[in-house]
């Protein structure tokens, strides 16, 4: 997964990984509920960009 990402993606990884700990330091609670936010959005993009490519005859590059 970590070479598909790239270098940006692994900084952006690890920024918003950092994010939420910040967070946590405070809240824990709301820093989980950021976290499913955060994986709720990933898996939305995931979708969409399946469906795109789905519709191009992409669909098994994902």
């Amino acid at each position: 997964m970590f070479d598909k990402l790239g270098i940006p993606g692994l900084i952006g990884v690890l920024f918003m990984l950092g994010g939420i700990a910040v967070v946590a330091v405070k809240s824990p609670i709301i820093a989980g509920g950021l976290a499913l936010l955060v994986a709720g959005l990933g898996l939305i993009v995931f979708g969409l960009v399946k469906n795109l490519l789905s519709s191009f005859g992409m669909g098994g590059m994902v």
